[in-house]
């Protein structure tokens, strides 16, 4: 494409950098060379909850600016950390193939969510997955953490908390996923739309550079996590909210590619729990998402969303088990 070194923006993170460097390499094996350029975010310098100061964004916004100034070519992004709606002069030209969407528990004493006994405390900063936790009735205490990898795990280790939850996308990543636990079924708990997926990103205005990024696409991830984020964009909810989806690639009786759409709608003191399913044609994954709205928003849903723009409320502890920690993306 061009002999100069593209610029690839990223958080700083441990867990950002590794993603961004396996998106580099892929360039890298093409014959493009890639220079990383770390960006801090809003999400990396306010120390508050995610659930309040709105998780939608935070962790994107500064990397776009970057892009839209020209100060970098591309920038990889969690997908699930992007806002639904497509930012103006921006496009995400690759979906590379998901890596595993589900949560994950550490806990002390290696054991599972259905073996802590009632009282235990599971720290998370996700509303999604401390209503959840409450609809699984279980009795844990959820408290509210915030940092990185490493710190979110040091609560266990510390006896601050008894389990975390995390993505096992991020400990893959950084080679941590033996310090799993469990494995959680996505039955339990739903992971995020767009769990799991990375985005990347680029000027609309650079066509050649776009042609290339879109050599990383993997069309199975993108019309699953396309369904995924209709459901997240047409339910008029923040990444933040106490959301789930996950979206398959399934074949129907006669062999023919669908998409199978599982949902859940929640709140953190369990009042509301909603659990809906969709299936539709492969081709068209964000009518399924808009469908599988309509039914969460006739069946009571909308009781458990906060209005757009405003962050969801959280029946975890307001105070963080440590409130010194670096802040980093809930993965």
């Amino acid at each position: 494409m061009t002999t100069a070194a593209l610029r690839l923006g990223t958080r700083r993170s441990a867990l950002a950098l590794a993603q961004s460097e396996q998106i580099a390499d892929r360039l890298r094996d093409a014959g493009q060379q890639v220079e990383i350029v770390t960006i801090t975010t809003e999400g990396d310098t306010n120390r508050g909850s995610l659930a309040t100061i709105g998780g939608t964004g935070v962790f994107a916004a500064a990397l776009r600016a970057a892009l839209l100034a020209g100060e970098v070519d591309l920038a990889v992004h969690s997908l699930k950390d992007l806002p639904v709606a497509p930012e103006p002069g921006l496009t995400v030209a690759g979906i590379p193939v998901r890596e595993d969407a589900r949560d994950v528990l550490v806990a002390r004493d290696g054991l599972t969510l259905g073996e802590l006994p009632a009282g235990s405390v599971v720290g998370t900063g996700s509303p999604r997955r401390a209503a959840q936790l409450a609809a699984l009735g279980l009795g844990h205490e959820v408290r509210d953490i915030r940092g990185n990898i490493d710190t979110r795990i040091g609560y266990v280790h510390a006896g601050q908390c008894d389990g975390v939850i995390l993505a096992r996308a991020g400990l893959v990543r950084t080679n941590r996923a033996d310090d799993a636990t469990e494995i959680i079924d996505p039955l339990q708990i739903l992971p995020a739309p767009g769990q799991g997926a990375l985005a990347v990103e680029c000027r609309s205005d650079r066509p050649a550079l776009i042609e290339l990024i879109a050599t990383l696409d993997d069309a199975d991830t993108r019309a699953a996590v396309t369904a995924e984020r209709a459901l997240l964009g047409a339910l008029e909810a923040g990444c933040s909210a106490p959301v789930g989806a996950l979206a398959e690639v399934v074949e129907d009786v006669d062999g023919q590619l669908e998409i199978s759409l599982r949902g859940f709608v929640g709140s953190t003191d369990a009042t509301v729990d909603i659990r809906r399913s969709r299936v539709g044609p492969y081709a068209d994954p964000e009518r399924i998402g808009h469908e599988l709205a309509e039914v969460f928003l006739s069946d009571g849903a909308a009781e458990a969303l906060p209005p757009p723009n405003r962050p969801p409320a959280t029946s975890a502890s307001t105070n963080p088990a440590r409130p010194d920690s670096f802040p980093e993306a809930e993965q």
